[in-house]
């Protein structure tokens, strides 16, 4: 009898989970995300994924997006971490207040973080200030 009970219990804990998703897959079909369907769809059907389903698309889609926003989030405190760990002379301190220059080291990192490995190419730039006009090099 016990056993019975068991089996109601997990049943209507799986019918609230398949409800759960028919709604969050039905939300998708009013969300429109940031990265277009027809992107996603490019690269889907390159890895040879082909998917009629707009709401599977759009699923992909924003776990793209929550991707690239956690990297982007992650490389911007690798950057503020380099930044603030640079000797304090006066000038660096007012270059620190001014802006963040994320480098690819930074990017790197998060990525790292991620899972993602990435070798940069030498003819990066090196320092943030290389390739810049030398009169905006000292702002």
């Amino acid at each position: 009898m016990n056993h019975s009970n068991n089996s109601q219990q997990s049943s209507d804990g799986r019918h609230d989970d398949d409800a759960a998703l028919t709604e969050f897959l039905s939300s998708l079909m009013d969300f429109t995300p940031t990265i277009p369907d027809e992107l996603v769809e490019h690269y889907l059907a390159k890895s040879g994924f082909q998917c009629p389903d707009v709401r599977l698309i759009r699923l992909v889609a924003v776990a793209t997006q929550k991707f690239v926003s956690e990297v982007a989030m992650d490389a911007l405190q690798q950057c503020r971490a380099r930044q603030t760990s640079v000797v304090k002379d006066k000038r660096e301190k007012q270059q620190k207040d001014k802006r963040l220059i994320l480098t690819m080291d930074d990017l790197s990192k998060a990525l790292q973080g991620h899972g993602v490995n990435v070798k940069h190419q030498e003819y990066f730039a090196d320092s943030p200030s290389t390739g810049m006009d030398p009169a905006s090099r000292d702002e």
